[in-house]
């Protein structure tokens, strides 16, 4: 089957194990994908499965003659590849559901793209510490000096104010805690990258 899967995020919330433990959980809308396309080694050099997720209003004519050709009914979001994992290939417009993908208790990584948080100081998007209060007092939440280069500019990758978020982020080695097909609902431990109702990728380690 394929290597991934994607979700719509939730709400996060706790749970208790069966020891007792409570563990923070983030709950994921995982409604089934469909298969759009198939990519071979011959034809594409690779082999891959394109999906459909989401729903929105409308498409552009290319992408929804392409859907007519293959009898495919609604408006999908966008469309993701995922590598084959093994020999069973499925068919072009069935569904994929997540319980056929991945089993509880699997660890996972996921992807997501980070809230964005527009331009940032130092403090902020370094977790740099204050200057003193005794100097001036517009310049409390200021880096300071960047020190002495030995290069006569700025080197790349310098900790300074500037844009934070609306990047992809990627969290790994997080666990499936349940997987429930009929509600198309999953629970996975802890916390990762994205906004509410935001997509998330999710993929096999």
């Amino acid at each position: 089957m394929i290597s991934g899967f994607l979700v719509k995020k939730g709400q996060m919330t706790s749970i208790f194990t069966e020891d007792g433990k409570r563990i923070a959980v983030t709950k994921c809308v995982a409604k089934p994908l469909i298969v759009t396309q198939i990519k071979n080694q011959e034809k594409d050099g690779y082999q891959a499965v394109q999906v459909a997720y989401g729903q929105r209003k409308r498409l552009d004519q290319s992408t929804s003659s392409k859907l007519n050709k293959l009898k495919i009914e609604g408006t999908p979001k966008g469309f993701q590849e995922f590598f084959l994992t093994s020999d069973q290939i499925p068919e072009v417009g069935s569904n994929i559901s997540i319980d056929t993908i991945f089993t509880v208790g699997e660890k996972v990584d996921i992807t997501g793209i980070s809230k964005g948080r527009g331009f940032a100081g130092v403090i902020k998007r370094h977790g740099f510490k204050k200057q003193p209060l005794l100097g001036a007092s517009d310049r409390v939440r200021h880096p300071g000096s960047i020190g002495a280069q030995t290069p006569g500019k700025v080197v790349r990758g310098k900790k300074m104010p500037g844009h934070m978020g609306n990047v992809n982020k990627t969290v790994e080695n997080l666990k499936i805690v349940s997987i429930n097909p009929e509600n198309n609902e999953i629970l996975i431990s802890g916390s990762f990258p994205g906004h509410f109702n935001s997509w998330i990728t999710i993929t096999k380690v």
